[in-house]
């Protein structure tokens, strides 16, 4: 849902992520925050004027305040030599890096049969030359299907960059929802297809390393019912809520703690709040956030683990006020918050994005800040369909005014 107000913040934030983004467009950071393009860049000359030059100069006065570099904590995987092979492929290496046996084989006949009989090379390989003569009768469809591959296998590049808006961390069912958005008919793309494509061309989504631990379990304190029995669904938005806290680490072996609260209708994160400690102002924060952001919590289930923080007084109080019914798993089973514990490694694992800690405190916040707003107003999210929570919520609203 958009907002139609910013705290100062809020403003802050948005205007430091700017900054201190290399590469970043006014575009791409306002369609990951969920605000408009001309507000963000209302935002950052406010504080920093554009000089009376040429228009081409503006971004270039706005980026002396940026760090030089490249994108903190962001490994592509690829080499440029890699980069430039995926481009202009060898037909004889594609096969061979593949890594199939049989296809190898296959090459290998093909290579050598001027110096040798096939027939004889067959036979020593264990090869039925039949099958030899259809594998070379198709190498011309086989080289047209690499040419064909090279467009869409780009527009995948692109789609993992974020320096064009993309997302580093979406893998094929993502990639193949942005190919086929608005996409005729005809043009839509199958996910075996995407599937495919991105290992051909050294193209991946990011994958994860070590935990910490975060709840402290107190026997002595007041304990909740389960009521969601591992049901991580919800009919309503509002209805049901998970949350949980988790570490993040840092280059120089200290840790920030994020305390979330996720609706289980659209899977939006609601609320969240990061901290450099886990006492019980951090998921009272997290909590008061998604207050503010859904207007009211009245009757909605929170669900969490049975650490210290939530099991106290002060948090149990915070949740009597709007009318948060508080609900827990069992001790020391985290499937019992299997939503929240999702979530936690999805984030660290897009953000870390293959590194393992953050490089600065500055940096993990910053990257925090894009990511949590991205994830509600752009991140397909799998179990809405393949669209964001917000883009889900929008559609859920309309569809119940369609009914009314």
């Amino acid at each position: 849902m958009a907002r139609k107000t910013y705290s100062e913040e809020f403003r802050r934030q948005a205007v430091d992520l700017y900054l201190h983004t290399p590469g970043a467009t006014f575009k791409a950071i306002a369609s990951d925050l969920g605000i408009s393009r001309g507000t963000l860049q209302n935002w950052v000359y406010a504080q920093h004027p554009p000089r009376p030059r040429r228009p081409s100069q503006e971004r270039e006065c706005l980026s002396q305040d940026r760090p030089s570099g490249g994108r903190p904590g962001r490994r592509t995987g690829r080499t440029p030599k890699a980069r430039d092979r995926t481009r202009h492929p060898a037909p004889g290496g594609q096969v061979f890096r593949r890594g199939d046996e049989l296809v190898n084989r296959f090459q290998f006949v093909a290579d050598h049969r001027h110096t040798f009989e096939v027939k004889r090379l067959c036979e020593v390989i264990g090869l039925a030359r039949s099958s030899f003569y259809a594998w070379l009768k198709a190498t011309p469809a086989r080289a047209a299907r690499r040419v064909a591959d090279l467009a869409p296998a780009e527009r995948i590049r692109t789609l993992q960059d974020p320096d064009q808006g993309g997302d580093a961390a979406y893998g094929a069912p993502r990639i193949t929802a942005d190919l086929n958005e608005g996409a005729a008919e005809d043009a839509r793309i199958n996910h075996k297809k995407v599937a495919r494509l991105m290992p051909e061309h050294d193209l991946a989504g990011i994958r994860l390393r070590r935990r910490v631990r975060t709840t402290t379990s107190d026997q002595s304190e007041r304990k909740h019912p389960d009521l969601l029995g591992r049901d991580f669904t919800a009919h309503n938005i509002g209805e049901k809520h998970v949350g949980d806290i988790t570490y993040l680490p840092l280059a120089d072996g200290r840790n920030l703690y994020l305390a979330t609260v996720i609706d289980l209708c659209s899977r939006k994160l609601a609320g969240w709040a990061l901290a450099d400690h886990m006492r019980t102002d951090l998921v009272i924060d997290a909590l008061r956030a998604a207050s503010r952001e859904r207007g009211s919590l009245d009757g909605a289930v929170f669900h969490s683990d049975h650490g210290s923080v939530y099991t106290s007084r002060a948090y149990r109080q915070v949740c009597a006020e709007p009318g948060v019914v508080q609900s827990m798993g069992a001790i020391g089973l985290s499937a019992d918050n299997a939503a929240a514990e999702s979530f936690n490694a999805t984030l660290k694992r897009e953000t870390l994005a293959g590194e393992a800690v953050y490089a600065n405190e500055a940096v993990l916040r910053r990257t925090v800040f894009r990511w949590a707003h991205r994830y509600n107003t752009r991140r397909r999210h799998s179990h809405c369909g393949n669209v964001s929570p917000n883009d889900f919520e929008a559609s859920r609203a309309s569809t119940m005014a369609i009914a009314a």
